[in-house]
């Protein structure tokens, strides 16, 4: 089971949508490090994470458009989870990071 595999709606819902993205976002970041062959399972525990997370975000979410599109983008992650690839993770980052506007300063920064 994953790390947030214990975290409730409720306490999820406490945190602001800046900072749902931006967590989701630091997961990502670790696992921009992991599509290494050897690093393939700890690769999969951190998409798992950001899986959890995103999920989270949507199931708390009252913005009916930003759930939107992270149903959108949840279903590209998925998909990376089941086939690892770097240039889509990237893109995939870059759109997270572009959801909010406080998240979206972070762009420059990590990518």
């Amino acid at each position: 089971m994953t790390q947030h595999a214990s975290l409730t709606p409720e306490r999820w819902a406490a945190f602001g949508r800046d900072q749902q993205i931006l967590m989701i976002a630091n997961e990502m970041n670790r696992a921009s490090r992991l599509f290494g062959a050897a690093d393939r399972g700890r690769l999969a525990n951190a998409y798992e994470r950001i899986l959890r997370l995103a999920d989270l975000t949507v199931e708390v979410q009252s913005s009916r458009s930003l759930r939107r599109e992270l149903l959108r983008w949840l279903e590209v992650a998925g998909g990376v989870y089941l086939e690892p690839d770097l240039t889509t993770h990237r893109q995939l980052f870059r759109v997270l990071l572009l959801l909010t506007p406080a998240s979206a300063k972070q762009v420059p920064l990590l990518l």
